[in-house]
């Protein structure tokens, strides 16, 4: 297939904001906006419907002075109604240049919802068209439930097209509402829309609703289509929209497409978006989910040493990551000597055989083993005192209702005991203040906490034991430590102490 460039529209803050339970602050849409223009290199984003809120017109106007400032006025965009002046006037109010007026496009729609005729809905459509050229807006026009618009009575389709498609209008955007379509049915019905309206510029919009988005977004490229929508982390109404990162990777890789986007910034952008929405991204999520770089196998582990056998085009660091190995019951020799290589230790193949040992026993019981659990496993297993630099002597942790907890803590640095007092918002917060207290007189502060999760067996006891994994930023570099305890609190002690012996470890 001929090369092409593809005009990528995000509409994470518009459409994805439909997604159930999602409300962008003000201030977090100023920050997705910019990381969307500016990071990921999008070339269109449509942050928001018309007349909303006061608040939603308060964030509108923040990102269109920005994006004016930095020269992206014109990638911004609102969804406005057909309803002549207001919608037009609400943008006009925020400095917005581009309106995307949501008209029509199945005849049942027009019929049923509006209680209009075609003649009647054409006149709406083309007055308030009219009034937002005037007012010096650029024009584009949804055909809502085209899908079903075209599969039920194309008539009305071609009808509607041939009375707007000289109004002025710069995308005439085709959206499969609800998500019903087949790749089959996207390139036949998109193909006789290129091919009536060879003039006209089509973007096309999907759902997820099959599962079939990207399939549906990589049919219509195939069909003509030269500008698609998709939103970050499939965010969305009901199964979501296409997803920004899946659809960058198939295009360029499976189609040979070009493309504006930054791939080096689209886990940072999903992070960003999966922090302010809180709908998380799953673990096994194509490009950004968090073990989609991870080999679990041994056997993927050997090919890989021995000549990068089980690794693609669709490499982690394409997209600022990097491959990694599961430790587990399925651990081979090779998954471990990838992850001592990384630590920089090296073992002997008995002392090798005994850690894999342990590790393997670990993983048949269920426990999540880190990277960084492995230098523990080490001492453990050889009796080695080279990651026992800390040890906690004594603990007591008071709660009330109401008041900040208090964390009165003993502990044992190399040999010198210290006991100190910590004030916190909980226990743990407790504990941080009186260790990191400690840690000064040795030069050395716990890094900042990027997650904190918390697991139970499903159907435990409330004696359960509780596994604490934390993952700590600093200087860029993120790593994760675990604990385990039948107390939350004291869990989440046990993996802090991790954190410090690796710290005093690499100090030594």
């Amino acid at each position: 297939m001929e090369s092409r460039y593809i005009q990528v529209m995000d509409t994470t803050l518009r459409d994805g904001e439909q997604t159930q339970g999602v409300s962008f602050s003000p201030a977090e849409k100023v920050s997705i906006a910019k990381a969307l223009l500016e990071s990921l290199r999008v070339d269109r984003i449509e942050i928001a419907s018309a007349c909303v809120s006061d608040g939603e017109q308060e964030a509108v106007r923040s990102i269109n002075e920005w994006a004016q400032i930095e020269g992206f006025g014109g990638a911004v965009e609102v969804l406005g109604f057909v309803d002549h002046k207001r919608s037009v006037d609400w943008v006009v109010a925020t400095s917005g240049q581009v309106i995307n007026l949501l008209a029509k496009g199945s005849e049942k729609h027009c019929r049923e919802q509006l209680g209009k005729t075609l003649e009647g809905h054409v006149q709406q459509v083309l007055n308030t068209i009219n009034y937002a050229l005037e007012s010096g807006l650029k024009v584009n026009i949804y055909l809502e439930d085209w899908s079903n618009g075209y599969a039920d009575n194309p008539e009305y389709v071609f009808a509607f097209m041939d009375a707007i498609k000289d109004s002025g209008i710069e995308h005439f955007m085709l959206p499969d509402t609800l998500g019903v379509m087949s790749p089959e049915e996207v390139f036949d019905a998109l193909s006789d829309m290129c091919a009536r309206y060879p003039d006209v510029q089509f973007d096309f919009h999907p759902h997820n609703d099959y599962g079939l988005g990207t399939a549906n977004i990589m049919a219509a490229v195939r069909a003509g289509i030269s500008a698609i929508h998709c939103t970050v982390n499939c965010l969305g109404e009901r199964a979501g929209n296409a997803s920004v990162s899946e659809v960058t990777v198939v295009l360029r890789d499976k189609m040979g497409m070009k493309l504006s986007i930054d791939e080096s910034n689209i886990v940072r952008l999903s992070n960003m978006v999966e922090n302010f929405s809180g709908k998380w991204v799953a673990a096994n999520a194509p490009i950004i989910g968090d073990d989609v770089f991870t080999q679990t196998a041994g056997i993927h582990a050997d090919g890989d040493k021995k000549g990068g056998l089980y690794e693609s085009k669709l490499s982690p660091e394409r997209f600022a990551r990097t491959r990694s190995y599961a430790l587990g019951k399925m651990s081979g020799k090779a998954s471990l000597s990838k992850n001592l290589e990384l630590l920089g230790i090296d073992l002997s193949e008995e002392n090798q055989g005994k850690v894999l040992e342990r590790i393997v026993r670990l993983g048949d019981s269920k426990q999540t083993i880190t990277t960084e659990d492995l230098p523990f496993i080490i001492a453990d297993v050889l009796e080695n005192e080279s990651y026992k630099h800390i040890k906690l002597l004594d603990c007591s942790i008071t709660s009330r209702l109401d008041e900040s907890s208090v964390a009165i803590i003993k502990v044992d640095i190399k040999g010198k005991e210290h006991t100190s007092e910590g004030i916190g918002n909980g226990g743990f917060d407790a504990f941080i203040g009186a260790v990191n207290k400690v840690l000064d007189e040795y030069d050395t502060v716990l890094p900042e906490l990027a997650d904190y999760e918390v697991r139970i067996p499903k159907g435990g006891h409330t004696n359960a034991l509780t596994e604490c994994v934390i993952t700590w930023e600093n200087e860029f570099k993120k790593r994760k430590t675990r604990g385990v305890h039948s107390n939350q609190v004291f869990a989440s002690i046990l993996a802090a102490l991790r954190m410090i012996n690796i710290q005093l470890h690499e100090k030594q």
